[in-house]
């Protein structure tokens, strides 16, 4: 049997929205886009939602809003994903890396140490929802989190802006894709400038002058640049692909909640340390943790039987070759990182998973201890 460690569940509502878009002859962002972002901050909580080509673009819009002056220092976690770390670094900042609790795969802050006038970039690691700091300016990375509450609370509405990225292994998907979150119309205006080439114009792509400026000054406002920008946007084919998708999030969420809570009732009482949910949380769970000193030979041994395994990001990114040379600040101690980075792994929980796949992640993962 193939048991996938996540994959994307579509379906006709998919294909029809996409096939709307493909008839209309407007692909890039228009209707759908609009759509999509008032939906999906609907659901998040949030004010404003704005669309991006992945959560990886997200990840580095939200910090280039910050508008931070280069070399400032941002905090992060040391197990993290690499691109919430890269914004940091392409920015010209410098990440500030605290350890990681191998009981919740997030952020461990060092006792009696002041945090508050650090920046920070949070990641949810696996959906469990992260403790944030008591930070000047708090970025939420929800890519793995959609769907995850904390004290009843949506991840993404304590940080001042959040990120969610739909790549087709995440809660939903558009084939790529990414979006930030905030409340503040300022910074919804500095992240779609960044986003659009760094353009000062709001008008919507296709229509002139609806704020009545565009003539006003020295330089037509359509074309005037107020930062040096990107081109990260997402086509309203996109978009449409995950408009449908927002009306599966519910049950997505619950399907992941259900395989996950399945998989710890059917391994409880193996020689394995369990990754538990935040205290206070409800995770919405990417996928189903757990950490042993014999990750390596699990991994394959699962591998060589169907079953998808992975481990925990990129672990400990300080010990990946890319990093090896950058600059960078570590406070305390990363025993912890360490720890997830050797021992820690992770088994499937998506919706497409099936009663029968489920039995079998339990019985394979058991005979492998058992003998």
């Amino acid at each position: 049997m193939k048991v996938p460690v996540s994959g994307q569940v579509t379906g006709q509502a998919e294909a029809d929205n996409a096939y709307h878009v493909g008839s209309s002859g407007h692909y890039g962002g228009g209707e759908w886009t609009r759509r999509f972002e008032r939906g999906f901050a609907d659901y998040m909580g949030a004010r404003f939602g704005i669309l991006c080509n992945s959560g990886s673009s997200a990840n580095l819009l939200a910090l280039a809003a910050l508008e931070l002056p280069k070399g400032s220092e941002v905090l992060t976690c040391a197990v993290n994903f690499p691109t919430t770390v890269n914004a940091i670094l392409q920015l010209g900042l410098v990440p500030v890396f605290v350890d990681a609790d191998p009981g919740t795969l997030n952020i461990a802050y060092p006792e009696d140490t002041a945090l508050q006038d650090y920046p920070a970039i949070i990641a949810h690691t696996l959906g469990n929802p992260s403790l944030l700091p008591l930070a000047r300016e708090v970025i939420e990375d929800c890519c793995d989190a959609m769907g995850s509450t904390i004290n009843g609370q949506m991840v993404g509405r304590r940080g001042v802006m959040a990120t969610a990225s739909f790549y087709p292994a995440h809660h939903i998907t558009m084939g790529e894709g990414g979006a930030v979150l905030t409340d503040s119309p300022r910074l919804k205006k500095i992240i779609e400038s960044y986003r659009d080439w760094g353009r000062d114009c709001w008008c919507e792509p296709g229509e002139d002058n609806t704020c009545g400026t565009r003539f006003g000054g020295d330089y037509d406002h359509k074309y005037t640049y107020s930062r040096i920008g990107y081109n990260l946007k997402a086509s309203d084919f996109q978009a449409a692909v995950g408009v449908a998708q927002l009306d599966r999030l519910a049950g997505f969420v619950e399907a992941r909640r259900r395989n996950w809570q399945y998989l710890r009732d059917g391994l409880d009482g193996l020689s394995i340390e369990f990754v538990e949910a935040t205290v206070g949380s409800d995770p919405s769970w990417f996928g189903f943790a757990f950490l042993t000193p014999e990750r390596n030979k699990l991994a394959r041994y699962l591998d060589d039987r169907g079953i998808g395994n992975r481990p925990i990001m990129g672990g400990n990114l300080l010990r990946q070759p890319a990093y090896k040379n950058i600059e960078h600040r570590v406070i305390g101690n990363l025993d912890g990182a360490n720890k997830v980075h050797e021992q820690g792994l992770w088994i499937g929980v998506f919706p497409g998973i099936t009663p029968d796949m489920r039995d079998y992640q339990i019985d394979t993962i058991r005979e492998y201890f058992n003998g």
